[in-house]
């Protein structure tokens, strides 16, 4: 009962984060672990939580008008084909090492969501990308595909830096794709683990109602009071999880 309420639990916190920032896989996969699961397996599994989870955020941006098929399924596609590569590359990795290169993205990751932030600049809307941009948008999203497919945590957040400095992309923009580009990668990385035998299905499908609950309730609700709080708990944690990961083995 205590793995069933903690995963539940991690999942609906999770999801949330993911909506409004990113980083919930930070939480979900070091969790998945410390179960017990080989990182090939917890990697597997977390998948099956974030497919559910996109999948609810991409509803839920269509219902309110605010999506563009065509330029997700632009990214999204080179992007499934690295996450395909990137999941192979996943699983025959030793857990020793993987465990370490965990530890490292993790604190990567957490210093670019707590660095002081730059005033916003205003991006002109594009609806149409020159043919250098889309070159550039190709192999970028394949390469984040690939990352996508090895570690995902924290995958949101290079997307918005890759699209919106490389490509000049606005904001409002890629977030309204972001989901769909994660979602496709989820489901062909999560297809690769499968076929490898690679998933729990009760914690992930455990998980996958906890961060559906979670990104519903975070993609219709305007967080500001709440950031700085997420933040340090978000902060406390992750140090924690790198430093087990890190001098587990």
């Amino acid at each position: 009962m205590g793995t069933i309420l903690l995963l539940l639990a991690i999942g609906v916190f999770a999801g949330f984060l993911n909506t409004i920032a990113g980083g919930g896989s930070l939480l979900t996969l070091p969790i998945l672990i410390f179960l017990g699961l080989p990182t090939a397996v917890a990697n597997g599994t977390n998948r099956v939580a974030l497919v559910v989870q996109n999948g609810v955020a991409v509803w839920n941006f269509r219902r309110k008008g605010f999506f563009d098929w065509r330029l997700g399924l632009f990214f999204g596609i080179p992007a499934m084909i690295g996450s395909i590569l990137g999941a192979r590359l996943a699983i025959y990795t030793p857990d020793a090492v993987f465990n370490k290169i965990l530890a490292f993205v993790m604190l990567v990751v957490l210093w670019l969501t707590i660095r002081p932030k730059k005033k916003k600049s205003n991006f002109v809307h594009q609806e149409h990308l020159s043919k250098k941009q889309r070159i550039i948008g190709v192999l970028g999203f394949i390469l984040i595909g690939v990352y996508s497919g090895f570690i995902q945590a924290g995958v949101g957040f290079v997307i918005m830096a890759f699209t919106s400095t490389l490509i000049g992309m606005s904001l409002v923009k890629v977030n309204s794709i972001k989901g769909l580009v994660i979602g496709l990668c989820m489901i062909t990385s999560l297809i690769t683990y499968i076929l490898h035998g690679d998933v729990r299905w009760s914690y992930g499908l455990l998980l996958a109602a906890g961060q559906g609950a979670g990104a519903w309730v975070g993609s219709n609700f305007a967080v500001n009071k709440g950031d700085k709080w997420i933040q340090r708990i978000l902060v406390v944690t992750v140090l924690f999880m790198a430093a087990k990961l890190f001098f587990k083995f």
